[in-house]
């Protein structure tokens, strides 16, 4: 089918999706540089550890979005076509973080971020499976780690930025001026490390769906996959599965954060609803494209062994997604925090930096991790992603007790390691579903993994209390779970030159 394309059709749809994962980088970038002083100014300088735990359930909030966009965009894909989904779910991830720089108290960015990260997660699933529907086998590998960098160019981007506009905050009150903005709303943008200009300038990805909708070509094998009629089998209704997937893993984030403690919540009570939270979450995710599957195959279009593989694969997907996001949220993304904390308290734009080169080192990572997969093998690649993940944390945990160069190379090395797998599973992921539910079922299995990465983010807080405040040591215990990974990546198949399935 990718035969039908022109190279510059080829070429644009890859730059859509390039331009809409690298916005999606850069507002999943923003919140751990723009959090601590944005909750410091909506919690009015309250305690440290209710700042802590805000940020650790505002982080854990925007993972239960992404999943459940994951599924609810991946859905709309595979059902109405893969670019019209792709430009509703950069509107939605745009808008709604722009009007995070609009919150008043700490719980409407929590709202806000999780209605953006719907969009966000969507974005995922539907740039990835369009590219590999159009791109040729020959380029997967080059295409899905290019696709795994663009991420970690919008990190980079909003270090950037940050530290731009903190050197130039007066520049900036200036430029506002010129353009009429008041005195008064000017210092209300620029105030606390300017956060809310960034986070409204969050809203600029929304001028990319003009881009999508005018020029990119929508995928062949979807177009076929509508002419037989495989299209129809979705269901409007069975999206009440992702709302009660979505309301029980906002459950789980309520019963671990400071809303529940009021309430007298305790640990053992939140660990009821965590599992049966997440036992609610796997159903509801899965229940839309179960029904398809069981409508499929009374249609006569799959047969039933064929059905049990495609759930089969979903978990097996959302396995490996999980050891790898759990890691990562678990353990470099609060590096930051940690060196604005507790090692460099007094050194200008060192949370900026620390995400320069985490975000450097990613960009570098993702793409040998795709190359080296498709080189050598994904089984084989997946596991050495995951023991270069263990000795890039410990690494950086265990060598660094000030800020320096050190720090930051290691903070590379870290981010070369841990994000590695972002350039894996464009490739992978792909390649473990047929066309008919490709956008859903890849989308599910990434994004669910952010639900598991959500309930052990948030224990990275209790973690650290547990641990009297130590980085450290929380972050070990977190990157264990790469062991898992180490293990899981061999129960399942190895795609190396094979085609993406119909």
């Amino acid at each position: 089918m990718s035969l039908q394309v022109s190279n510059n059709k080829r070429i644009l749809t890859l730059l859509a999706a390039f331009l809409g994962w690298l916005f999606d980088g850069f507002e999943m970038g923003l919140f751990p540089l723009v959090g601590p002083p944005a909750l410091k100014d909506l919690l009015h300088d309250t305690a440290a550890k209710d700042a802590t735990t805000w940020f650790g359930c505002i982080i854990a909030v925007f993972l239960v979005g992404a999943a459940s966009g994951g599924v609810l965009f991946g859905w709309l894909g595979d059902k109405i076509g893969r670019v019209r989904a792709m430009a509703l779910s950069i509107f939605t991830y745009a808008i709604f973080t722009g009007l995070c720089g609009f919150a008043t108290e700490a719980w409407h960015i929590a709202v806000f971020r999780f209605i953006a990260s719907l969009g966000m997660g969507g974005e995922w699933s539907l740039g990835v499976a369009l590219v590999n529907e159009i791109w040729p086998a020959k380029s997967r590998a080059l295409t899905a780690g290019l696709i795994g960098a663009a991420a970690n160019v919008g990190y980079l981007i909003a270090a950037v930025l940050s530290m731009v506009l903190l050197g130039f905050v007066s520049t900036t009150e200036s430029f506002l001026h010129l353009l009429g903005v008041s005195e008064a709303t000017s210092r209300y943008l620029t105030d606390h490390s300017a956060w809310r200009l960034l986070m409204i300038s969050g809203a600029l990805p929304a001028l990319l769906n003009f881009m999508i909708l005018l020029g990119v070509p929508e995928s062949e094998k979807w177009k076929a996959e509508k002419a037989r009629g495989h299209t129809s089998h979705w269901a409007n209704v069975d999206l009440i599965g992702v709302l009660i997937g979505s309301l029980a893993t906002l459950c789980i984030i309520w019963a671990w954060s400071p809303l529940a403690a009021e309430h007298h919540v305790g640990p053992g009570a939140a660990i009821v609803i965590t599992i049966a939270g997440l036992g609610a979450a796997l159903m509801g995710f899965l229940y839309p494209v179960q029904r398809y599957l069981a409508r499929s195959e009374a249609a006569g279009s799959f047969t039933h062994t064929h059905n049990r593989g495609i759930i089969k694969m979903m978990l097996f997907g959302s396995g490996l997604a999980s050891v790898a996001l759990l890691g990562t949220w678990g353990s470099t993304q609060w590096a930051p925090k940690w060196a604005t904390e507790q090692l460099a308290k007094d050194v200008p734009n060192a949370k900026e930096w620390t995400l320069v080169c985490l975000s450097v080192g990613a960009i570098v990572g993702t793409i040998i991790a795709a190359l080296v997969a498709g080189r050598f093998g994904r089984r084989k690649t997946y596991a050495l992603l995951c023991l270069s993940s263990i000795g890039g944390a410990l690494l950086l945990y265990w060598t660094n007790d000030h800020y320096g160069p050190y720090f930051l190379f290691t903070t590379f090395i870290a981010g070369t390691a841990t994000a590695s797998f972002y350039g894996f599973f464009p490739l992978y992921l792909p390649e473990l579903f047929p066309t008919a539910v490709r956008a859903t079922g890849q989308g599910f299995a990434y994004n669910f993994g952010r639900i598991i990465a959500a309930i052990g983010g948030l224990q990275v807080a209790n973690l650290m209390n547990y641990f009297d405040h130590s980085f450290p040591k929380a972050a070990t215990v977190v990157s264990g779970v790469y062991l898992i990974g180490m293990g899981l990546i061999w129960l399942g198949p190895e795609t190396k030159d094979s085609p993406l399935p119909d």
